[in-house]
């Protein structure tokens, strides 16, 4: 283990647990748009939304402001709904992080139309002239594509969102890239003020039992697959793209239960066996390295469990911060996503019972506490706080 040279980095965020309001508004495997901000019923109870997660100590929340919604012709928008989720915040003093495109374009585009980077830098730059008219001196931390190694996966490789592609994730991760790479620099160029947070998914990609040379070497090509939208971002390849290193400020990475697996056959690791598969890695030995790989400050901007497992998650989530932070690895938060719960987005019968609020299921307006998930959050935010208590001191 490794003793970074810790400086404790400076405090950006309001709070160190974050709560995520699931934004998504991609059209899904049937070709259906899916708005998840309105289905969970966020956008009618966001006052409401932000008091509850106040009453356990997040002041720091992910939203999104959902592309296909904003930009209701090309090049012109109405940010009105985005403005009211902003004033809901002023008034609760909540502190948000946005997303520009969440799973979601509008419905005349897909990564691959011609049209499609120049859309998209527009409509961000008129994000940051939104929001730098309304909060002129404020910091603007902004995600432009979340996930796009996921979503190029999805569109790209097995056809579950646009552009319905099979085979080809690489040109869609290719093009989403560009377009992120584009804006980042457009919207830094606006204001110096902004921040860009990018939300990649952490992964441990392993070979099967017994494996083969091949095999082994598979499982690392698959491994490295995850680093490509970053290391765009950064520059390190495809420097035709023009991405630099000065572009990312805050390394966001989403990670589930579902997230190692064996190469070519998704086989999923258990995360809480009796008997670990040695081919399990902690969360803290999965972050570390990315640290040393950007040297940027991490924060985990995406986790949580379904169902009853939920509260065991958390607690692990929390043990595995506290390590990392004793590592002297400069993690400035956790988000919990989703903070309330969601559907699926092919199948909006079935809902995750993933967040800290459930719903049961007679309408978007209810929310269940799941009391387990509560007492496992407040007890997480003290076992971080003292670990950065006790890393501060050193």
């Amino acid at each position: 283990m490794q003793d970074h040279s810790y400086a404790d980095p400076e405090n950006l965020f309001q709070t160190f647990w974050m709560g995520g309001f699931e934004c998504s508004d991609q059209l899904n495997s049937s070709g259906n748009r899916v708005d998840l901000l309105d289905i969970t019923g966020h956008l009618d109870l966001m006052r409401e939304d932000y008091a509850r997660i106040r009453s356990l100590g997040i002041q720091t929340v992910r939203e999104g402001i959902r592309w296909s919604v904003v930009e209701f012709l090309p090049y012109q928008y109405n940010f009105d709904t985005v403005a009211e989720m902003m004033h809901a915040a002023d008034d609760l003093d909540i502190q948000q992080i946005w997303d520009i495109c969440h799973f979601g374009y509008p419905a005349d585009l897909s990564p691959m139309h011609p049209h499609f980077t120049p859309r998209f830098v527009a409509v961000c730059e008129a994000f940051v002239i939104f929001y730098t008219n309304r909060y002129p001196g404020k910091p603007l931390f902004v995600t432009p594509i979340n996930e796009v190694s996921f979503i190029s996966w999805l569109g790209g490789e097995v056809a579950g969102t646009s552009p319905y592609s099979l085979r080809n994730g690489w040109e869609v991760k290719y093009a989403l890239m560009r377009a992120y790479i584009a804006a980042a620099r457009a919207m830094k160029q606006i204001s110096t003020l902004v921040r860009i947070v990018t939300t990649e998914p952490l992964a441990n990609v392993v070979a099967g039992i017994n494996p083969t040379q091949t095999e082994i070497a598979r499982a690392a090509i698959e491994n490295e697959y995850q680093f490509q939208s970053v290391d765009m971002l950064c520059g390190r390849i495809c420097p035709e793209l023009d991405g630099s290193e000065d572009l990312v400020d805050i390394l966001g990475f989403n990670y589930y239960y579902n997230n190692q697996w064996v190469a070519g056959d998704y086989t999923y690791l258990g995360w809480n066996d009796a008997v670990p598969d040695p081919r399990w890695r902690r969360l803290a030995d999965l972050l570390e390295p990315v640290y040393d790989r950007y040297n940027k400050p991490i924060l985990l901007s995406e986790t949580s469990h379904p169902k009853e497992d939920r509260p065991i998650w958390i607690e692990m989530i929390a043990n595995e911060c506290a390590e990392l932070i004793s590592r002297g690895v400069p993690l400035l938060g956790v988000c919990l996503y989703p903070i309330i719960d969601r559907p699926d987005w092919d199948n909006l019968d079935i809902w995750h019972h993933a967040g800290i609020w459930d719903t049961d299921f007679t309408s978007k307006h209810s929310r269940i506490l799941h009391e387990p998930s509560k007492q496992a959050l407040l007890a997480a935010q003290q076992i971080v706080a003292a670990s950065r208590e006790i890393r501060q001191a050193q």
